[in-house]
């Protein structure tokens, strides 16, 4: 199933879009899609990260230093 989303963009951004769109035979919905589908993990990656950087300086969060994790799962040479 899919669902239906309105955007609203500049017109600069729309006239690109469309522009692409007709020299390329493919739709509007089409560019959309594929730059979203390419796009959301990293945003995605960005939002969770700056979420988690956020919980560090509050001290919700700890880090351990590599030598320390390397020692515990019985890594350390």
């Amino acid at each position: 199933m899919s669902k239906q989303t309105a955007v609203r963009l500049p017109d600069e951004l729309n006239e690109r879009l469309m522009t692409l769109a007709r020299r390329t035979g493919r739709t509007a919905s089409y560019y959309i899609r594929e730059a979203i589908e390419e796009h959301i993990d990293d945003l995605e990656d960005i939002y969770l990260a700056e979420q988690t950087l956020e919980r560090l300086k509050r001290g919700e969060e700890h880090t351990y230093p590599l030598d320390e994790v390397e020692r515990e799962l019985g890594l350390a040479d």
